[in-house]
């Protein structure tokens, strides 16, 4: 076989019998799989979420573990051997990018790969630099500090980590789910010319970006492939059935109908002449009335944002990665400070607290503001899926029965009833998104704000995730999603507030980041370009 460096030929993929069950799972993740790849064969796997494509990727990458992760049946191996002894044949993108970034510069981390592999220094100062071009990182300094990334630049990042090291099969987990429309056009561009000749295994929920440039469809169940061959073929022949299982196939997304919102209520939070980012005011600079240094506004990530949260509508923030989409959630949201201006709750929202949310502390916040993170891993606590939804109504003093009304519903509807005494790391990455939006919804907070609330799911989920944000915006609750999910838009007939691309200059040593707010409609916000 052709060493990882050279990536001269793709790897031959088999799978005889094959299976997994988690440690402490009743239920295997996947079983019986029986599946053949060839060389240079560009597959897109697709399923419903928690049909095992992630854990089928993470034992070709050699990466499930050993006996105390879990139990294997049959046989998976690269060119003839088991997967997981081959090092360095399988480069795998992850479905979370944080858990990616080993290093704190951009450059180091890219080349931390091919250091491991033992590539010429010369060689690693020549790729590290075409594969952040090759994933539109290229603009960012190599020193530039991986925390400072958004999460869909982190996605770049780990792609490109992948790419500089050419494995003979390149394993890609959701590598779209967070990107703006044009990066995943980048995105998939990049891979399709860094992929050559070498074997490329796609699992992405959102297909239409990819189906031009695959050769095959393979649609896996927890009980093995359910549909195999050209992308037509597999469309032609089973279509209703594969919808019915929740596999997004193209055009889909379109077909949703959207889901009216009523009349405005009344404002619940407004920010106005906001700057927000991550090393701004702190709040003891807050309370004692200290301005933000040039430096912190240089450094913000948007600037002259004016912003407002009104019950009974759902506000989407939309625009490119980088723009400070994340970071204006969270200052909306009370958890971060903003660097200059001001979040401002109603009187109502507030009731009887300080009427900056920066100052509220967790309780207060628990029923006022409900926050989703973009990683659903930073915000589990507890051993089990129903023990993580039952923390929200317990610290809120709700009985035994009234919890287990909501819990119980909650798990139905969102398809994690069969998962209840699993640990929250164990799921799926749709699994878990569902999950940490539930564990918001259990306390159900008069103003959600939920960061790429969709990402990962199959068609069904999606659908039941849309039917219960729209139940909030109809019981009068604020909604608010930063999501490059345009159907989600759409179907919650969301007003629309839209960051710009950011502006990237030299200035006294500082990295200017400006943002303007734009609008081309009148369900849009206004906004002043700074």
């Amino acid at each position: 076989m052709e060493t990882a460096e050279t990536g001269a030929r793709g790897a031959r993929v088999e799978a005889r019998g094959w299976g997994w069950r988690h440690a402490g799972r009743r239920d295997p993740a996947v079983s019986g799989l029986d599946l053949v790849i060839e060389p240079g064969e560009r597959v897109l796997l697709l399923g419903a979420s928690g049909a095992g494509k992630s854990t089928l990727l993470h034992g070709l990458a050699g990466i499930l573990g050993g006996a105390e992760e879990g139990e294997q049946t049959g046989a998976l191996l690269l060119d003839g051997s088991p997967a997981a002894t081959v090092r360095g044949a399988a480069g795998l993108v992850l479905q979370d990018p944080d858990t990616q970034a080993v290093l704190a510069r951009l450059g180091d981390d890219v080349a931390f790969g091919l250091e491991n592999q033992g590539v010429a220094p010369d060689e690693i100062r020549r790729r590290v630099p075409e594969a952040l071009t090759a994933v539109g990182l290229g603009e960012l300094p190599l020193d530039h500090s991986t925390t400072a990334l958004s999460g869909g630049q982190k996605q770049r990042l780990a792609l490109a980590g992948v790419l500089a090291m050419r494995p003979s099969l390149l394993l890609l987990d959701e590598p779209t789910a967070n990107l703006d429309p044009e990066g995943v056009s980048e995105v998939v561009d990049a891979v399709v010319a860094a992929a050559g000749p070498r074997t490329l295994v796609v699992v992405e929920h959102r297909v239409e970006a990819w189906w031009p440039h695959i050769t095959r469809v393979v649609v896996l169940a927890p009980e093995g492939v359910i549909a195999d061959g050209s992308p037509d073929a597999v469309v032609a022949a089973a279509r209703a059935e594969l919808e019915e299982a929740g596999v997004w196939l193209p055009g889909a997304a379109d077909a949703v109908p959207a889901r009216p919102a009523g009349a405005p209520g009344p404002a619940l939070l407004r920010g106005t002449h906001l700057a927000v980012g991550r090393a701004g005011r702190t709040r003891r600079d807050i309370r004692r009335g200290r301005p933000a240094t040039p430096e912190q506004l240089a450094a913000a990530a948007a600037r002259d944002v004016e912003v407002e949260v009104r019950a009974g509508r759902v506000l989407a923030l939309t625009g490119p990665n980088g723009a400070g989409k994340t970071t204006l959630a969270l200052t909306i949201a009370g958890l971060i400070p903003p660097v200059a201006g001001e979040v401002d709750a109603s009187v109502e929202l507030a009731d009887g607290a300080t009427r900056d949310p920066a100052a509220w502390r967790s309780r207060e916040l628990l029923t006022r503001i409900g926050f989703v993170f973009q990683s659903p891993d930073h915000q589990f606590l507890t051993p089990t899926v129903r023990q993580e939804l039952e923390l929200g109504p317990h610290a809120l003093g709700m009985n035994q029965e009234a919890t287990a009304r909501v819990v119980d519903e909650l798990l139905e509807r969102l398809r994690l009833a069969r998962l209840a005494r699993a640990h929250p790391f164990s799921l799926s990455g749709g699994e878990k998104r569902r999950l940490s939006v539930a564990t918001v919804l259990a306390t159900s907070p008069r103003v959600l704000v939920l960061d790429e609330p969709t990402f990962g799911q199959d068609a069904r989920t999606w659908r039941e995730l849309v039917a219960l944000l729209a139940e909030q915006r109809d019981a009068g609750r604020a909604v608010v999603v930063v999501t490059h999910d345009r159907a989600l838009v759409r179907a919650l007939d969301a007003d629309e507030l839209t960051l710009d691309a950011p502006r990237i200059v030299r200035d006294g040593g500082f990295r200017e980041r400006e943002a303007t707010i734009s609008h081309d409609s009148p369900r849009r916000i206004d906004g002043v370009a700074s």
